[in-house]
């Protein structure tokens, strides 16, 4: 791109010609406020507080729509401004009812921030949606209307996500935000619309009281997806990408919690089904491409959106559920306690996860493997209630039953980790090679959809890592018409894997995502262990426990179905609800 020279409140800036100035203006130190904003979007103008004026022309321009031109000089404070900035405030808060005190942006709201920075009556024009309805979307999402700001974020993610489910209904002079009524469209619980509402108008459905009151009647095991490790530190106030492994069982413990797991053990289960299945598969020259399912949301996306494809994905169940399974099979026979009165809590990334413990097919011997699903944000949440905070707690190491991952374990949270954990066993099994290079780093990084071929023995694997599930609806297009273009398919539905997952911590960019997954690929660097078939508590578990086709059947495989629309669940101001198709 053609380097150009503009000025922002009379500071000379080198930028590329047509970069937005609000993004200019970020790089280089220049605070304009903004809520609408997100750099995983198009330019909005929704919100008009980034507002700017340029020298030579007349009024005022959105500074995250206007593009740099050569020359260009620009002003981003003056009393014309400041007076316009309140002015579009006050009406953005006429039509956000506050529910700040159990609002998940309580602790860090934007919105509250400017109302204060510029010294706004919140009062002055009385709430025009205070009768709007809550609305819940399976068991996962919340979206309450009464707070949504119409800034247009949520129906452009979700139809860069390929569903659409989200759309936009005019009423009189406005218009509202509304799940769709097509029954040809549903929403898969991705949270992709949670991580980009600057007015926390979306949010996960609170599973916190269930947890709570578990405590008081069940032995508590906890178990975290590998994610997590590198997110947390964020909810207080620790640099991006910062690890928290040590600290983060410490704090759990401090709840009360009997047990804590780390979910990258069952990680490194379904790498050894998972790259089993893939040999099978290429060998038999049946159901390939194979696609991955430990993406629940993918998952759905599949059986809803493309039936067709179902016997494509990887029977494997997800390193959660494997290890909800082991921690009531095994874990409660080696502590002598009733499967049925253990509650298994996942800590996930992830708000499709809420859903994905509900499935039926799931159960083993009547039970659910996991119990309760609470996302990075309500961890952290209880921490802060609970006046813990992880700057300071005590590290402790997760519990030696289920022991330490393997690195292939730990990558599973980034995009691409999947697909090198299976890559890595799959080279050891078909070669016997134990030297034989580990890291593949043509399928790591941020890009929304990687393509490689990869050399194992005899064999050339040809591999899509995919995140996002407008990417992964063009991967399936793409494979109606050249059904063997691909032998493996990675898809994760949020941007980046499970690092920029729906129950993150908010912001999430795309430089805040590469940090977390740095970290997560720095971990596996210094491990001893890199492998899922070398992990000595893996290799115990399958002498002890997964040692026949029936208990790993049982225990690590499951079945798909085709997925009609759900209902969803409307929430009256009164307290009364009804089901509406």
């Amino acid at each position: 791109m053609k380097k150009i020279k503009i000025i922002i409140d009379n500071k000379e800036i080198i930028c590329e010609e047509g970069e937005l100035i609000l993004e200019v203006a970020q790089k280089n130190g220049i605070d304009i406020p903004s809520l609408c904003y997100h750099s995983d979007l198009g330019p909005s103008g929704g919100c008009r507080l980034c507002l700017i004026s340029i020298k030579g022309k007349k009024g005022f321009f959105t500074s995250c729509s206007t593009r740099a031109e050569e020359g260009m000089e620009i002003t981003t404070e003056s009393e014309d401004i400041t007076k316009l900035r309140k002015i579009n405030l006050e009406m953005l808060f006429a039509q956000h009812v506050e529910h700040c005190n159990d609002c998940m942006k309580n602790y860090n709201c934007k919105l509250f921030s400017l109302a204060r920075k510029y010294g706004i009556d919140l009062r002055k024009f009385e709430d025009r949606k205070k009768e709007y309805p809550i609305m819940q979307f399976g068991p996962a999402i919340l979206y309450k209307s009464a707070k949504c700001i119409d800034c247009g974020n949520c129906i452009e993610i979700c139809k860069k996500q390929g569903v659409g489910f989200l759309e936009k209904e005019e009423k009189g002079c406005f218009f509202e935000v509304v799940p769709s009524k097509d029954k040809n469209k549903d929403c898969v619980y991705c949270g992709q619309c949670i991580v980009h509402c600057p007015a926390a108008a979306f949010e996960e459905v609170d599973s916190i009281e269930d947890v709570k009151e578990a405590f008081k009647k069940k032995y508590v095991v906890f178990q975290f997806a590998p994610s997590i490790r590198t997110s947390i530190g964020e909810e207080f106030g620790m640099p991006y990408g910062s690890v928290v492994t040590d600290k983060l069982v410490g704090a759990i413990k401090q709840l009360g919690a009997k047990k804590v797991f780390d979910v990258s053990t069952g990680a490194d289960i379904t790498t050894i089904e998972e790259a089993g299945e893939l040999i099978e598969r290429i060998k038999s020259k049946k159901k390939l491409p194979m696609f991955t399912s430990c993406c629940p949301a993918w998952v759905k996306f599949v059986e809803f959106y493309y039936p067709k494809f179902i016997p494509q994905l990887t029977s494997v169940r997800s390193p959660q559920i494997i290890m909800g399974g082991v921690i009531k099979e095994y874990v409660s026979k080696k502590e002598n306690i009733d499967p049925k009165d253990i509650f298994v809590v996942s800590v996930m990334p992830c708000t499709s996860k809420k859903y994905e413990i509900t499935r039926k097919e799931l159960k083993v011997k009547g039970l659910n493997p996991v119990d309760k699903v609470l996302t990075t944000h309500e961890l952290a949440c209880m921490f802060k209630n609970n006046n813990i905070n992880l700057n300071f707690v005590k590290k402790e190491k997760v519990d030696h039953i289920l022991g330490e991952p393997s690195g292939a374990g730990i990558i599973y949270g980034a995009s691409g980790g999947v697909t090198e954990s299976a890559l890595r066993t799959a080279i050891r099994k078909l070669t016997g090679n134990k030297k034989a290079d580990i890291n593949f780093q043509q399928v790591r990084g941020m890009e929304e959809v990687k393509e490689a071929t990869v050399k194992i023995g005899d064999i050339s694997l040809k591999v899509a890592i995919v995140n996002g599930l407008g990417n992964a609806k063009n991967i399936l297009e793409e494979l109606k018409k050249n059904p063997n273009k691909y032998d493996y398919v990675e898809v994760m539905a949020c941007f980046g894997g499970c690092i920029g997952g729906g129950g993150q911590p908010v912001p999430a960019d795309k430089e805040i995502r590469s940090k977390r997954a740095q970290a997560l690929y720095s971990i596996d660097k210094e491990k001893e262990i890199r492998l899922a078939d070398d992990n000595k508590v893996v290799q115990k578990l399958y002498e002890e426990f997964l040692n026949n086709k029936e208990i790993i059947h049982k225990i690590c495989h499951t079945e798909y179905s085709k997925k009609k629309k759900e209902d969803i669940k409307i929430i009256k101001k009164n307290g009364k609800s009804k089901n509406n198709k």
